[in-house]
Order: structure tokens, then C-alpha cells, then sequence
């Protein structure tokens, strides 16, 4: 049984102290309240590890954030399995100490806070609902177009369930939505962008939504109550990283493949035309390569991680080497085919993105880059053309510019994305007038 957790340093200090301010090293971190709404933080709950991002709406533009304080703490083994918390109590003090290291950097404390949402049970697909209308020519109003997105919601829901309990041998488990995005919208068979004052009698809509069961999203709950943040988002984080990559453009276009490759998990979107047509999660990541080398050498899991690390950093024992490289060629074969097989479940796309972007700290692995440009494992799926891969940079990520030099690479896209859900989120929960404000209020969760 799991005993009484141990209360985060953060906790501590904020209850033994209760002042305006208070002074860590030569930092000041402030207290008040008045900075929920100008200060966000996100948590990337990694099974390798956990990354805190503290970010800084504009003063200039009230959609872009700055990244101010930047938190890395390693996790060890048994605190995660396949993405998804296995010891809140170990992940709690690995947020903590993430968290103490970003808060040290900004100069402040966060309370308002975006967590991502990971693992095989986490299922987001697109849904398509056509709605025929009793009052073709009424205009259609928010509180019809509610109904209407509440309908795909529900029956998003069902098909969720559904398949859970099929992957879990017929155990039904509850879920919970977390993440909601408009993919496209049709009134008689005309694309609308706003549909509020339209008539028609069919309307046909697609919603991406993304649901996870409810004990995983209850274990994050957990982790933020103890950590003292106010949860502001749990999101998906495939989601997040398409949220990261198409920003608030609404001219955007962008179709493309974007994988985040974990420590546990590997997760995948597919973004059409400036919308997320689904996301698809299956348990291969980074610690998958480092237990193919402990199995076949025969060494420890810390040797094993050296080796892969050294692998592709050039700097490995020459006659270990081959073996390495065996064995990792041995699992990224199998990582290469479950990518085929996700990819395979998108049926209802004519074709596929011929555009591949990849981030999270397992890609960071030179074989799998190499695997997917050079094999032929795309011949089976609906390409057009041989795909090409790349690294998300962070520089790519829209509205988010880091200001401590520390976000410099593709394994801190995820945590990027989250503050970009984060700032959507707050900003869809603010007092708004607009009729496009309250559609996309409806979608946020």
C-alpha cells in the first residue's frame, strides 16, 4: 500500500515562509498570486526524464510566451512503465527538483501548471459525425453548434471505450477527455470555417479528440496537488507537439508526420492540411535499445545505457561496437514496423504525408533516422512519395522564443508544446465576446 507521499520542497517552503518573497541563492521568487495569468509552467512527465519549461507571456503579443527557467531531473526505473506513472511518490520529487532548478532560473514561482499525458492507453482519433438539420433555413446559432460538438464528443467517447476494452481483453475502463480540436467543418458539403449564421440542412464535422483512462490522468492530478500547482491542462502529448508545430496560424496548411520518440513510448500525429487527423501510441522508446544491449551482452541496465549513448556520440569500445550495433539495428527493426503498423490504421486519408518530423530524446538515436531514410519500409502505406525526416528544432516551434539558451534541441519540443497548449487553454478560459472565441471555448477542456 502506498504509504503518505512526501511533500515537495516547493510545498514546504511556501507554507513555512507565506511572504511576498522569498530568496533562493541570489534569485528572488515571487509569491503573488497576480502572476497566474502571466506565467505559465509545463511538465513533461518523461520516463526517462522529467523536464519543467517556465514561460513568460509577451508584454508585445499576448499570443506568444518566453521560456525563462528551464528544469531537467533524471527518473529512475520504476518510477514510469510505458509512459504512464507507476510511483507517484518518486515522480513527484523528480517534478520537484525540475521544477526547483527552473523556478531558480526565472526568478520566480509558478503555480499554473500544463502536464502531458502519455502511454498506449492514450487514444486520439478523428471523428466524423454528419448532423442533418430539422430547420434547414434557421441560421445556425452557439448553442446548436454546442449540441452538435458535444454529439462528436460523445460518440468519440464510445469508440475510445470501445477499443480499450478490445486491447484489454473485454475490461471496460472509464476515460476521461483531454484533448478537443475542430479538424473540419462542412455545411452542405461547402467548407465553412465559421459556421455561426449559416444555413443548411447536413452538417458534417470532424473533431479530433483525444481521451485517457481515468486513473492515469488521476495519478498526474495526484503529482500536481502535491507539487502545489494549480492544473490548468492535461494534455496528449502528440497533441501538444502538433500544437507546437502549427501555432496560431490560420493560414497554416502544414501536413506532415510528427513523431515524439520517448524514453518508454513512441508517440505519433498526423497532421492534414493544418489539422490533427489522429494520434497513435505504441510502447517502443529509447530504454527499449538500452535492454536489447543489456540482454545481449549480458551487462547491467547503466553499462547498456552507456553503450547506446556512446554509440551514437562516436565514443564506444571497438569491440563492442558491432555487438551495439546489432542489437540496436535488432529493436529499431521492430520500432520501424510499429511505426508501419500505426501508420496504417489512418484508412480514411488518400494519401499520407511525405513529411517526417521527429523529437524526444530516443530519436536522438542516428540508426533510427538512418532506418527510416534508407529502408523500404514506406512502400506498404499510402505515399505518394518516399518520406522525408528531420529534427523538429525548436526554433520551428511557433510563438515561443526561449530567452535562457537552454532549449537548443529537438528533446524539448514536447515540453514546448505543452506551454503552447497551455497558453491556448488560458487564454480560450479569459472573458470573451467573439463568436469564434466561444466555438473554441467549447473545444477546450
Amino acid at each position: 500500500m502506498l504509504g503518505k507521499l512526501k511533500a515537495s520542497s516547493r510545498l514546504v517552503a511556501k507554507k513555512a515562509l507565506n511572504t511576498a518573497t522569498t530568496k533562493v541563492g541570489s534569485s528572488v521568487l515571487s509569491k503573488s498570486k497576480k502572476n497566474s495569468d502571466q506565467y505559465l509552467v509545463a511538465l513533461d512527465i518523461g520516463t526517462e526524464f522529467v523536464k519543467a519549461l517556465i514561460g513568460k507571456v509577451s508584454e508585445e503579443d499576448p499570443g506568444k510566451l518566453e521560456i525563462i527557467g528551464v528544469g531537467r531531473h533524471h527518473q529512475s526505473l520504476t518510477d514510469m512503465q510505458a509512459g504512464a506513472i507507476s510511483d507517484i511518490a518518486a515522480v513527484v520529487e523528480n517534478c520537484d527538483k525540475a521544477l526547483n532548478e527552473a523556478e531558480e532560473e526565472a526568478g520566480i514561482s509558478v503555480r499554473t501548471a500544463i502536464i502531458g499525458i502519455a502511454g498506449e492507453l492514450v487514444k486520439g482519433t478523428t471523428t466524423t459525425v454528419k448532423v442533418s438539420r430539422k430547420e434547414p433555413t434557421k441560421p445556425i446559432d452557439v448553442p446548436e453548434m454546442e449540441k452538435i460538438i458535444n454529439l462528436v464528443q460523445s460518440r468519440a467517447e464510445n469508440s475510445a471505450k470501445a477499443q480499450l476494452a478490445w486491447e484489454l481483453g473485454g475490461k471496460n475502463v472509464d476515460v476521461r477527455l483531454v484533448n478537443s480540436a475542430l479538424v473540419s467543418l462542412e455545411i452542405d458539403g461547402y467548407p465553412i470555417n465559421n459556421p455561426i449564421g449559416f444555413q443548411g440542412r447536413d452538417v458534417i464535422v470532424q473533431l479530433y479528440t483525444a481521451f485517457a483512462p481515468l486513473i492515469h490522468i488521476g495519478a498526474l492530478e495526484k503529482t500536481a496537488q502535491e507539487l502545489d500547482l494549480d492544473l490548468l491542462a492535461v494534455a496528449a502529448e502528440p497533441f501538444a507537439v502538433s500544437r507546437a508545430v502549427i501555432g496560431n496560424d490560420p493560414n497554416q496548411n502544414l501536413s506532415a508526420i510528427l513523431m515524439d520518440v520517448g524514453g518508454g513510448t513512441t508517440d505519433i500525429a498526423v497532421i492534414n492540411d493544418g489539422g490533427v487527423q489522429g494520434t497513435k501510441m505504441f510502447g517502443i522508446g529509447g530504454r527499449a535499445y538500452t535492454r536489447g544491449i543489456e540482454k545481449e551482452l549480458g551487462i547491467s541496465f547503466e553499462e547498456a545505457e552507456e553503450l547506446k549513448l556512446g554509440l551514437s556520440e562516436g565514443n564506444i569500445p571497438a569491440q563492442k561496437k558491432s555487438h551495439v550495433e546489432a542489437s540496436v539495428a535488432k529493436t529499431a527493426d521492430t520500432w520501424v514496423a510499429g511505426i508501419e503498423l500505426a501508420l496504417g490504421e489512418f484508412e480514411k486519408l488518400d494519401h499520407l504525408p511525405h513529411r517526417m518530423f521527429l523529437c524526444g530524446g530516443g530519436s536522438s538515436l542516428d540508426m533510427l533516422m538512418d532506418k527510416l531514410e534508407t529502408s523500404s519500409w514506406y512502400r506498404a502505406l499510402p505515399f505518394t512519395r518516399k518520406p522525408t525526416v528531420h529534427h523538429i528544432k525548436p526554433e520551428q516551434v511557433e510563438g515561443i522564443k526561449d530567452k535562457t539558451g537552454k532549449v537548443n534541441d529537438h528533446t524539448y519540443i514536447t515540453a514546448m508544446g505543452l506551454l503552447r497548449v497551455g497558453l491556448d487553454t488560458s487564454q480560450f478560459s479569459a472573458a470573451n465576446d467573439t463568436i469564434k472565441d466561444k466555438i473554441d471555448k467549447m473545444l477546450s477542456v
